[in-house]
């Protein structure tokens, strides 16, 4: 524990956070300071062809230790931190023996990780929980997984007499803007199968996410004195509102779960002559999907034909598909991992990702990668936490698929 411990804390005190308005690879320059740090240790640790490209995509392989031939399989985490809250000056809080109480990250600003609001911490009571100081995000959003992929594979290489068949492990940049699978060399990876250590509460075991889009709705309106507007004014935020509106009510992220898909109005930029919203789309099932972009669609031809003119235009981009059509031809590469969890005593929770991840990508570019639990919560924000058991315990089942994968 306390070694898995110190390397994640190592790790959150390089600042990774990635910028979805960059055109470069990675997106941030500081970035570079937490991969380079990696491949020092990845050599060290005792791997083999660690290599990192010039867009910080790190790639290391952990020899086979058997003689017969076994699928070669890789573990994959993400470096950056979400662009949606500071990574700057992380300072991480230890809080052992965890007693089920209020957690008081931040007495001078009032700030408060309480169980009556984010109840999963009872699920950790006695444990010994990492935290923020409720100033910045944590980074167990993907540092946890990238603690967990460097020990287990350090643990191999101490245990030689644990068998398995070689393993590739890769990290990369971007994963938080949806660009971590973009640049991913598959062909290079050289893996049957992967799964990336990126999830949440232990247990968590997923082959399905959300088919996902983003839409950008720009409302055009005419602007003239307010005193003389009187038929000659068009306001684009009213229209703007209208059209916000005419989607589904309840079809949002606070009131769906599970299979629901949504409509969510990420951002607004508006004056009387040009307002923008910004949306992204989801559901698991396609048909449904192309339903919801369809739908969107309706709406701006129906406030057109009202308005009678070409107020509302709509430029929807597809971002990543649901993995489970790549996935579920390769069933087996679930069951290894269910079965590992069972076989440490972890009960697996097989669930479909409300969001994205990098495996989706990499699913369609020819590497099924189901997703596996990392341990951590409230991602993306100042209440991110993560018990350091659960990191020891997705290390366990990182060694434990590589040995049940080495008896197939």
């Amino acid at each position: 524990m306390e070694h898995i411990k110190e390397r994640f804390l190592k790790y959150v005190s390089f600042d990774t956070q990635s910028d979805p308005s960059s055109s470069s690879t990675p997106s941030t320059e500081k970035q570079w300071d937490l991969a380079n740090f990696l491949v020092e240790e990845l050599k060290q640790i005792g791997l083999q062809d660690v290599s990192i490209d010039e867009h910080a995509y790190i790639m290391a392989t952990l020899p086979s230790n058997v003689e017969h031939s076994v699928p070669v399989i890789g573990f994959i985490s993400h470096f950056d931190t979400s662009p949606d809250y500071t990574a700057t000056n992380v300072k991480p809080q230890i809080h052992e023996n965890y007693n089920g109480e209020d957690i008081v990250l931040n007495k001078e600003q009032n700030i408060v990780l309480s169980p009556s609001y984010f109840d999963d911490l009872l699920l950790y009571k006695g444990q010994t929980l990492i935290t923020t100081d409720g100033t910045t995000l944590l980074g167990a959003d993907d540092k946890a997984g990238i603690a967990e992929i460097v020990t287990a594979m350090e643990y191999l290489i101490a245990h030689p007499e644990i068998k398995h068949g070689a393993i590739r492990i890769g990290f990369t940049p971007d994963e938080e803007i949806g660009l971590g699978a973009h640049k991913f060399d598959v062909e290079k990876f050289n893996a049957e199968w992967a799964y990336t250590m990126d999830g949440s509460q232990v247990g968590e075991l997923e082959y399905e996410n959300f088919n996902a889009a983003g839409a950008v709705v720009t409302v055009k309106g005419k602007i003239v004195h307010p005193g003389y507007a009187k038929g000659k004014m068009i306001n684009s935020m009213l229209i703007a509102n209208q059209f916000i509106a005419a989607l589904p009510q309840h079809e949002i992220p606070q009131e769906t779960e599970g299979y629901e898909g949504f409509f969510h109005l990420t951002d607004i930029k508006g004056s009387v002559e040009e307002t923008s919203l910004e949306y992204i789309i989801r559901d698991h099932d396609m048909d449904l999907y192309e339903k919801r972009k369809k739908q969107m669609l309706q709406v701006a031809n129906d406030l057109n034909e009202t308005l009678g003119m070409e107020a509302i235009e709509i430029s929807i981009k597809d971002q990543y598909f649901n993995m489970r059509e790549k996935v579920e031809p390769v069933m087996h590469i679930v069951d290894v991992a269910e079965q590992a969890m069972k076989e440490i005593g972890i009960k697996p929770l097989i669930k479909a990702i409300r969001g994205g991840t990098d495996g989706s990508q990499l699913s369609y570019k020819g590497l099924p990668c189901p997703n596996i639990f990392a341990g951590g919560h409230n991602f993306h924000g100042r209440y991110e936490y993560v018990p350091v058991e659960s990191m020891v315990k997705a290390a366990q089942v990182i060694v434990k698929i590589a040995e049940l994968t080495a008896l197939k």
